[in-house]
């Protein structure tokens, strides 16, 4: 078994891919209309979905936000400079809510990053010095 994606619903489909191709760097894998539905998708990720686990986007049209409720926490990437990457989301316009620092009680260095519909992203450093194990 594997995993295979994780689904998240976007109030803005091309603003949600332009965030995670070009602020984030993953490239946009695939995508699909269902008109009968009404709902598009969007596959992104860090390479193809044979060997990774990517994210799914799901639009609903004519739903532009959603409640994220109490359940959900937060998908995590790794990044070899985290101080870079925030760096580099900052001036992009996100939201780095979270600034790099070492997770509480351990020395992994982490930070969070909110995407343009509010879901929470924890990036966590991960180098030879330091694999990214809490």
């Amino acid at each position: 078994m594997r995993l295979l994606h994780t689904m998240l619903r976007v109030g803005d489909m091309q603003r949600s891919i332009d965030f995670y191709t070009k602020a984030l760097g993953m490239k946009l894998l695939r995508t699909a209309d269902n008109e009968e539905y009404k709902y598009s998708l969007a596959f992104v990720g860090y390479g193809d979905e044979a060997d990774h686990t990517v994210l799914e986007l799901t639009y609903n049209w004519g739903v532009s936000d959603y409640e994220h409720g109490g359940a959900f926490g937060h998908i995590a990437i790794g990044v070899e400079d985290i101080y870079a990457t925030c760096d580099k989301l900052k001036e992009a316009g996100a939201d780095v809510y979270r600034e790099p620092g070492p997770v509480k009680g351990g020395k992994t260095i982490i930070a969070f990053v909110r995407d343009p519909d509010g879901y929470a992203i924890e990036l966590i450093e991960r180098s030879a010095k330091n694999p990214g194990d809490l």
